[in-house]
């Protein structure tokens, strides 16, 4: 005779018919997925700058914008054909670029200097760091009449304002990315036997590359801004020089015209700086926004 234990229930078997069967179900049809219509990326960017060019002439055709006021895009771009052939709007070009690139050299080798020796030695963040803040703080357009007493009215001060301008967006940039390098990259590497040189070869400046870019992107956009200024200092050649002579007989197609040129170089070289970021920073993940 065969004893069950305690505490156990004999349970009686379940049927097959008894077990819960998963629901069947049947679809008619295919589902057809709709296919998004997808606009091209070239085409939104041009669409803001066309929106307001067209808003521009419209208001121009109807009378709503006098041209007293502001001249037409007609007007503006019978000027620069005009000025094409006779060859004055591209000698100013070049003069204004020659005064850009010039001081643009020169702000960007001070900037990368300061930059490196603020970043990478605590003694040169201590003695250079709280100087730059120092000066950033005083609105560089304002030494313009000092740069006249030291320099002259020559292209002396115009391209020392420009470089001035160039400094401080890349040297911050340059700076905060070199402090920006993460420390356990740093251990990592030093435990790999890099040395120092090695360590802001492989490490340091390849983490401050990204700070770096931006702060390129924002010195080129305030050089072509600097000169604007810089060339109403008693210019005798470039696109400053033609805004001033169209600035004495109330000629705002000229003067929309040179605003116009400076836009589109400043667009060219923060379009080149976008190229430099896409191929140097391939080995970088970026986030690049919800489709």
């Amino acid at each position: 005779m065969t004893t069950k234990p305690l505490g156990t229930a004999v349970l009686p078997k379940q049927k097959a018919a008894d077990t819960p069967q998963p629901a069947r179900v049947t679809l008619h049809g295919t589902a057809k997925t709709a296919r998004r219509l997808t606009v091209p990326r070239s085409v939104r960017r041009c669409a803001g700058p066309v929106g307001l060019v067209l808003l521009w002439f419209l208001t121009s055709a109807t009378g709503l914008l006098p041209e007293s006021v502001l001249a037409s895009p007609v007007d503006v771009v019978e000027q620069a054909v005009e000025l094409t052939k006779s060859g004055e709007l591209p000698d100013a070009i070049a003069a204004s670029g020659r005064r850009a690139a010039t001081g643009f050299l020169i702000g960007a080798t001070v900037a990368l200097s300061l930059s490196l020796l603020a970043g990478l030695f605590r003694l040169g963040e201590d003695v250079i760091d709280s100087s730059m803040g120092m000066f950033r703080a005083i609105p560089w357009v304002g030494l313009i009449p000092l740069f006249i007493v030291w320099f002259g009215i020559e292209e002396t001060p115009k391209i020392a304002l420009v470089a001035l301008g160039v400094t401080y967006p890349l040297y911050f940039n340059i700076y905060g990315g070199i402090r920006s390098t993460d420390t356990q990259l740093v251990e990592a590497a030093r435990m790999m036997g890099l040395g120092r040189l090695g360590l802001i070869k492989y490490v340091i400046l390849p983490s401050a590359l990204p700070g770096a870019l931006v702060g390129l992107r924002y010195a080129l956009s305030t050089a072509w801004l600097a000169l604007v200024f810089a060339e109403q200092i008693n210019a005798d050649a470039g696109l400053g020089y033609l805004m001033s002579n169209a600035q004495q007989y109330f000629r705002t197609d000229v003067i929309v015209l040179c605003l116009v040129v400076y836009a589109l170089l400043g667009l060219a070289c923060d379009f080149a700086v976008r190229i430099l970021s896409r191929r140097l920073l391939t080995w970088r993940a970026n986030f690049e926004g919800e489709a």
